[in-house]
């Protein structure tokens, strides 16, 4: 049964080991093919932390909370996606999901 919250933010700090930061980039630039095929996806945002240059944040935009948890994280692109990524990370990052409250945009003027 799927969640009624539609359009689900997923929200990752992603630490990459210090040093091994452009080798992270090129892995991503791999493996973002594998999500963006995934059944819900929306969008993918990877942002490098300004203030600690070893850190990212991903922000994944899906149609429901199980597009994420089951369909992408039980399936066989999900394990290409961890060889991919998962050993650059230390520790390992915690995944959160979000549903907007509020959205703003710039007025018009």
């Amino acid at each position: 049964m799927r969640t009624q919250h539609v359009s689900v933010i997923e929200q990752v700090i992603l630490p990459v080991r210090p040093g091994e930061e452009a080798e992270f980039e090129r892995a991503f630039g791999h493996a973002q093919a594998i999500i963006r095929r995934q059944h819900g996806f929306r969008s993918l945002r990877l942002a490098r932390c300004l203030e600690r240059s070893s850190d990212y944040l991903l922000v994944v935009e899906w149609e429901h909370l199980e597009d994420h948890t089951v369909g992408f994280r039980e399936s066989a692109d999900y394990q290409q996606w961890r060889a991919l990524l998962h050993p650059f990370y230390e520790p390992v990052p915690t995944v959160l999901h979000f549903s907007d409250v509020i959205t703003i945009a710039p007025a018009d003027g």
